[in-house]
């Protein structure tokens, strides 16, 4: 039995404090749990010391800001002179709704636009495609052709405002829509600034919306890069999400590792197409979910920029230093919000927003307590844009660099996150790269697995959601506002397309199509052969989303999900 230590006295090791201080006092009062984790599953140890991190050198592991391995942070002084980018999702109903939510958020303080498409958009389809019946306008703004996209832009400065559009299987075809606008509008495409999230690989691991198969699928991004780098130097032709793979059920690992490897993957694809990693690795962008283990999501934030760092400089020797810098937007965890208790989404929004501040994003989405239920009405988008403004001006943690750093718990569980990068790379190579892994199901169901392992473990009470498995309250109903989408919408949205294709230029949009079916059929033979100028000239000549689609399908052939569940 263990002697009391006397007063005055303390432990001289992690192991003794344990032994002595730490085991008499639970066995007074024993541990709340059988088992500590953090949300996706790592260990936590009672107390983190410097013998947790044997052979940790804060020079290579650290560094400092706006330094390699930037770690703490791309920019030397974060937010001490520039606030990250305040999104907030917007989309909903026609070109119209969305517009006006466009011009009440600028008019809030939001300094960048993000705009969600509706699920025909998503899908390739447009507005009076059979399928399409039902869902035009519900999950994001509905938009067929650029002549809603001149609705949706309407007044919007696009040189001034940067612009996120969150659509993938048709992303070259919504970007040009896009640009087509902004040359409409005698705007250079070298002023423009946003990105198009367009990440292909994503959609086959987890989002499930897709057009083409995937190597196919894998040119069309490679496509957008050379563009991008050659033609529109602001803008990110692409935002490898992590976000929706979280979404489907990954740990936190999952996301960083599968996210940073497609992200490997995409480069590899435009180095070997003849790509100047130094012209458009620069231009990548990445999008990360935030959930509510805070150190954890912290954690992996500076472990996402330390592994990129590295592993862009060890395979391409990058002259461009910007080419080492991992830059990030992030959302709040849309998965982690519940319909009972809605209030209560308030509060894991903060926490998650906080994370992602320590964690030193550039760009930020809150969402909004109501999003279970509907896309958010604008009294709840204001009060989850007070919540980063708040953030921002009230709480103090903008005011220096990277707070975190040094703790030996944050830095514990960076290296754990680095760690499970680790091992997940050595296995994807194995099965031949990112590509061959997507298509042999590996991270399909390495989340179908860890998605259920969680459920088991809130079934079981292992992992608390307050209001679902503690704390629940009986016969509660939902007392917020619900934005609601009316019939009206989809009728008028089919009338404009109706119309769309009796006044348009009829020789014009075939030989537009025309050209595309050729770029496209020149692609199946070169990795140099382009589509987005013919992309650019099917927008000015009204062809819509569906007509462009069906020439790809046409083309490269359509993606039947293998079925690995």
């Amino acid at each position: 039995m263990k002697t009391q230590r006397r007063p005055g006295t303390k432990s001289t090791s992690k192991r003794e404090w344990a032994e002595e201080t730490y085991a008499a006092a639970t066995a007074k009062v024993p541990e709340r749990k059988p088992r500590f984790a953090t949300l996706s599953d790592l260990p936590v140890a009672p107390l983190y010391t410097p013998e947790d991190l044997e052979g940790w050198d804060a020079n290579e592991e650290l560094g400092f800001p706006g330094e390699f391995p930037y770690t703490r942070g791309v920019q030397p002084s974060v937010y001490r002179g520039r606030l990250w980018t305040m999104r907030q999702f917007a989309g909903f109903g026609s070109p119209e709704d969305t517009n006006k939510r466009f011009h009440y958020l600028l008019r809030h303080g939001v300094t960048g636009l993000s705009t969600a498409f509706d699920m025909p958009a998503l899908m390739g389809r447009d507005a009076d495609d059979p399928l399409s019946h039902g869902e035009v306008g519900r999950e994001g703004v509905a938009v067929s052709s650029i002549a809603d996209m001149r609705i949706l832009f309407d007044g919007i400065p696009l040189d001034q405002v940067t612009t996120s559009m969150t659509i993938n299987g048709p992303a070259s075809i919504v970007w040009a829509m896009y640009l087509a606008v902004a040359e409409e509008h005698g705007i250079p495409l070298v002023a423009l600034g946003g990105t198009i999230q367009n990440d292909a690989l994503k959609e086959y691991i987890a989002q499930r919306e897709w057009i083409v198969p995937e190597r196919a699928a894998m040119g069309l991004v490679v496509d957008t890069l050379r563009f991008g780098a050659r033609e529109t130097p602001r803008w990110n032709p692409i935002s490898v999400s992590g976000y929706h793979i979280r979404e489907a059920g990954a740990t936190a690992v999952q996301e960083l590792a599968f996210t940073l490897i497609d992200g490997l993957e995409y480069v590899k694809w435009g180095v070997d197409a003849g790509l100047d990693p130094s012209a458009f690795v620069p231009r990548i962008s990445f999008f990360f979910d935030v959930h509510n283990d805070v150190f954890e999501e912290i954690a992996k934030f500076r472990a996402a920029r330390r592994i990129w760092a590295r592993e862009i400089q060890r395979r391409y020797h990058p002259t461009n230093e910007r080419a080492l810098m991992l830059r990030t937007h992030a959302q709040t965890a849309g998965v982690s919000l519940t319909a009972q208790q809605p209030y209560n989404n308030v509060v894991r929004v903060t926490l998650q927003a906080l994370a992602a501040v320590l964690g030193g994003t550039q760009s930020l989405h809150t969402n909004s307590l109501d999003e279970t239920y509907a896309l958010p009405t604008e009294e709840a988008v204001t009060l989850a844009l007070r919540t980063q403004q708040i953030i921002a001006h009230e709480s103090g943690v903008a005011d220096t660099v990277d707070p975190l750093a040094g703790s030996y718990y944050v830095e514990h569980l960076t290296n754990e996150m680095e760690k499970g990068f680790d091992r997940y790379l050595a296995e994807i190579e194995r099965l031949g790269g990112m590509v061959a892994a997507v298509e042999r199901g590996y991270p399909q169901r390495e989340i179908t697995e860890s998605s259920f392992r969680f459920q088991q473990q809130v079934d079981a009470g292992e992992k608390v959601i307050v209001g679902i498995n503690k704390h629940q309250v009986s016969d509660e109903e939902a007392a917020i506002p619900v934005l609601r989408i009316p019939p009206e919408v989809e009728r008028r949205q089919v009338e404009r397309l109706r119309e769309l294709r009796a006044r348009r230029d009829a020789g014009r949009w075939r030989d537009s199509l025309d050209a595309l079916r050729a770029a496209a059929t020149a692609a199946t033979a070169s990795k140099q052969a382009e589509l987005m100028p013919a992309f650019l000239e099917c927008a000015h000549a009204c062809a819509t989303i569906g007509e462009q689609v069906q020439v790809l399908k046409e083309v490269f052939g359509e993606y039947r999900d293998p079925g690995y569940y």
